[in-house]
C-alpha cells in the first residue's frame, strides 16, 4: 500500500483530481451563493413593492379626502352665492316695490298741493305751499334716485343707445337750472354745440342734471361751467365749479352710495346718490367719467362717450315736453277716474275740478261701467291708474269702458311703475302714460290735448 501512494503515477492522478474537485466545490458554491442573493433581492423587491403600495394606499386616500374637502367648500360657496344672489334679488325687488309704494302717497300730496295752490291767494299761505312743495321734490328726487339704483341691481334698467344731438338737452338743462342757480347767485354757463353722442336720452341727460346739481349744491362763490369739445370719434362733457374742491384721497369714495360733503349755506348736503348713479349709468352705457380737483379752486367732472353723426339724429316730435305746450278747454268736460288709491283719487278729483272738470270716481273697470251714469253721458277722456286692486289693469279697465260705450275715447294711463314693460304694454294699447308723482302742469297739457 504504502508502496501505491509512493508511486507517481499515483500521486499525479489524486492531484487532478483533488484539483476537479476543488474546482466542483467552487462552482457549486458560487451558484449557491447566486441563488442565495437572488433570494434576497426578490425579498427585497417584495418589500419594496408592499411599501410603496401602502404610500399610494395613503397618497389616495388623502387625495380622495382633499378632493372631498374642495366638493364641500364648493358646495358652500355655490350656496352662499345663491344666498347672496336672492338677497341681492329681494333687496332689489323691496327696494323697486317700497319705493312704488312710497310715490303713491306722494303723488297724491303734490296733486293735493297743486290744487291748493290754485284756491288760496294769501301770500304767506303761498311762501308755505312753497316750502312745502320743495320738500315733496326733494323726496321725489330721493325716491327716484333709490328706484334707479334698485332697477339697475335688478338689471331692469336696459339702456336705449341711439345717436342723440346735444343741444337740445344741454337747451333743457339751462332752462331747469338757471333759476337754482341764480337763487344761490351762482352764474350758470353752458355751452351750445351742435356735436352728436351715441347714448341713452334718459340715462344721459340724468347724469348731467346730477353733475351740474351737484356742482352748484357745493359751490359757494362763482358759478358752474359746462362745455363739451371732440378729439377724433370721442366726445366729452366737462361740468366745472368753483367750489372747495375734493381731496385727492376721497375723490373715489364720492362715487359711493351715500357719500357726501359740506353743501353750500343756500342748500342741504343731499343723499349722496347724484355722483352713484352718475357712475352707474355711465358704466352700463360704456361712457368713461373722469375727475380732475383741486382744493380751494374746484373741480371739473368729465364724461367721455363716442361720437355720432349729427346727419344720424332722428328729430322725434314726441320728444318736445307736454309742459311746453298750451292747451286749455278744460271747463265742463267730463272726464272718469279709475284710481285704486283713496288719497290720490281724492287728490286727482280736487285738482281736475279745480281745472273746471266734471269728475267721476272709480276703484275698478267693474266700478266704473256702474258710475258711467253719473256723468249724464259717456266721459270726455279716461284716466285710469296701470295697477288696480286684485292684479286688473288699468289698460282692461279702459277697454271695458271703451267697449261699452262703443266708442274710442280718450284715455290715459298713470302709474308710479318705472319699467319699460308697463310703458311698451301701454304704447301697444295706444295710450300716453303719465308716471308719478304727477306733475299738473303736464297733465293738463296731456289731457287738453287728447281733448282738443
Amino acid at each position: 500500500m504504502t508502496e501505491a501512494w509512493q508511486d507517481p503515477a499515483t500521486v499525479e492522478q489524486l492531484r487532478r483530481e483533488t484539483a476537479k474537485l476543488k474546482k466542483i466545490n467552487a462552482a457549486l458554491m458560487s451558484r449557491v451563493e447566486r441563488s442565495m442573493d437572488q433570494q434576497l433581492n426578490a425579498f427585497s423587491l417584495f418589500e419594496t413593492a408592499i411599501a410603496l403600495d401602502h404610500k399610494v394606499r395613503d397618497r389616495t386616500h388623502q387625495l380622495r379626502e382633499a378632493l372631498h374637502s374642495i366638493e364641500r367648500a364648493n358646495e358652500g360657496l355655490y350656496r352662499a352665492k345663491q344666498q347672496a344672489e336672492a338677497a341681492s334679488s329681494l333687496k332689489s325687488s323691496v327696494l323697486i316695490s317700497v319705493t312704488h309704494d312710497l310715490l303713491q302717497p306722494l303723488n297724491a300730496a303734490r296733486l293735493t298741493l297743486s290744487a291748493l295752490t290754485e284756491m288760496v291767494a294769501s301770500q304767506d299761505a303761498g311762501l308755505l305751499i312753497d316750502q312745502v312743495d320743495r320738500s315733496l321734490l326733494t323726496l321725489e328726487d330721493l325716491l327716484r334716485s333709490l328706484l334707479e339704483i334698485a332697477k339697475l341691481d335688478a338689471g331692469a334698467l336696459k339702456p336705449d343707445v341711439r345717436p342723440l344731438a346735444l343741444a337740445p338737452l344741454f337747451e333743457q338743462l339751462r332752462n331747469e337750472f338757471e333759476p337754482i342757480a341764480a337763487r344761490q347767485r351762482l352764474a350758470l354757463q353752458i355751452c351750445t354745440t351742435d356735436l352728436a353722442v351715441a347714448s341713452d336720452a334718459m340715462m344721459l341727460r340724468r347724469i348731467l342734471q346730477n353733475l351740474i346739481a351737484n356742482a352748484i349744491r357745493y359751490t359757494r362763490v362763482g358759478g358752474v361751467t359746462m362745455d363739451c369739445g371732440h378729439c377724433a370719434n370721442r366726445v366729452y362733457v366737462e361740468v366745472s365749479d368753483t367750489g372747495p374742491g375734493i381731496p385727492q384721497a376721497q375723490q373715489e369714495a364720492i362715487f359711493r352710495e351715500f357719500q357726501r360733503g359740506d353743501a353750500s349755506a343756500t342748500d342741504q348736503a343731499g343723499f349722496g346718490l347724484g355722483l352713484s348713479i352718475v357712475r352707474r349709468f355711465a358704466t352700463v352705457l360704456g361712457h368713461e367719467v373722469g375727475l380732475s380737483s383741486q382744493i380751494g379752486q374746484g373741480s371739473t367732472f368729465t364724461v367721455e362717450m363716442e361720437g355720432a353723426e349729427r346727419t344720424e339724429v332722428i328729430d322725434e316730435a314726441h320728444a318736445t315736453k307736454f309742459a311746453e305746450r298750451q292747451y286749455g278747454g278744460l271747463e265742463g268736460a267730463k272726464i272718469l277716474l279709475i284710481e285704486n288709491d283713496p288719497s290720490g283719487s281724492e287728490a286727482m278729483a280736487a285738482l281736475l275740478e279745480g281745472w273746471g272738470c266734471d269728475v267721476a270716481t272709480t276703484r275698478s273697470g267693474a266700478d266704473a261701467l256702474l258710475r258711467l251714469s253719473e256723468l249724464g253721458g259717456a266721459p270726455d277722456a279716461v284716466i285710469a291708474d296701470l295697477h288696480l286692486d286684485h292684479g286688473e289693469s288699468g289698460l282692461s279697465a279702459i277697454a271695458d269702458v271703451r267697449a261699452h260705450l262703443k266708442l274710442d275715447t280718450p284715455a290715459m294711463i298713470i302709474t308710479a311703475d318705472y319699467s319699460e314693460k308697463a310703458a311698451k304694454e301701454a304704447s301697444l294699447h295706444g295710450l300716453e302714460v303719465l308716471k308719478k308723482p304727477i306733475k299738473p302742469a303736464e297733465m293738463r297739457a296731456l289731457l287738453s290735448f287728447l281733448l282738443s
